[in-house]
């Protein structure tokens, strides 16, 4: 019994209990850019890498507005994360307009984990290749959740998804505690230090260009930071001292 058996469509189980094509999804989001999620009690932020086909090209965004509390950050395939983000919107549009308030942010979160799971479940369709981070703000306080292509959701304090994560889940992991509070400034700064640990020593730094920040909050409606206006915090890094110092 051969792997590649198993792995032809969706709806088949392997002897072992594995849906392979799901996992193939999940590889997909673990080759994306590397995207990091973290939150006070009363901001959440969305630090992303994005990337460049070639010099001749733009970079691919990364974070996208879905509504004035919440936003998302991907890795993975850009243009399902494209259909998924206009799915959540309307989703936001048409609460807004039958209660006319904003739709708690883990009930959007369900509504498009449960649209992932339709597509590992029904035969002809293929799982949404992309990973995402949501980060919004509501009655209950700041949120920050992760989907996967499973169709499985999960309610994090901070948390990185994308190529080399775990390097930026190390830095969170050593730093969580002090994030409840955290400025929103802080908090800017917590996400790009551990967004740098992704990034191998061969390649570029972090500058302008290759960073996005989303950013909402009490009081602050959900905002993309990017190019000149992420200068600022991208300074702050440069001026700081090592973070080992630091902690001791």
């Amino acid at each position: 019994m051969y792997r590649n058996q198993y792995d032809s469509d969706i709806t088949t189980f392997s002897p072992s209990g594995r849906i392979h094509q799901i996992e193939y999804a999940m590889e997909a989001v673990k080759q994306g850019g590397a995207a990091v999620a973290l939150k006070s009690k009363q901001f959440a932020v969305l630090v992303s890498l994005k990337r460049s086909s070639s010099e001749l090209g733009s970079y691919q965004k990364k974070i996208f507005v879905v509504d004035d509390h919440v936003g998302i950050a991907i890795s993975g395939l850009t243009a399902d994360a494209r259909m998924l983000c206009n799915y959540m919107r309307n989703e936001c549009s048409n609460y807004n307009y039958v209660y006319e308030s904003q739709m708690r942010v883990e009930r959007l979160v369900t509504k498009v984990a449960d649209k992932h799971q339709i597509h590992t479940q029904r035969y002809g369709r293929r799982p949404y290749g992309v990973g995402l981070l949501v980060a919004g703000y509501d009655q209950l306080g700041a949120h920050i959740y992760q989907t996967c292509p499973s169709g499985n959701f999960y309610d994090y304090k901070s948390i990185s998804i994308g190529s080399r994560s775990q390097s930026a889940k190390t830095y969170l992991e050593k730093h969580f505690e002090s994030f409840e509070e955290c400025t929103l400034e802080q908090l800017i700064t917590h996400g790009l230090r551990a967004l740098r640990e992704t990034i191998p020593n061969t390649d570029d730094t972090l500058n302008s260009k290759n960073v996005s920040i989303g950013i909402v909050g009490e009081g602050q409606p959900f905002k993309i930071i990017e190019e000149a206006d992420a200068q600022p915090y991208l300074n702050l890094l440069e001026n700081e001292e090592p973070v080992e110092m630091q902690t001791n």
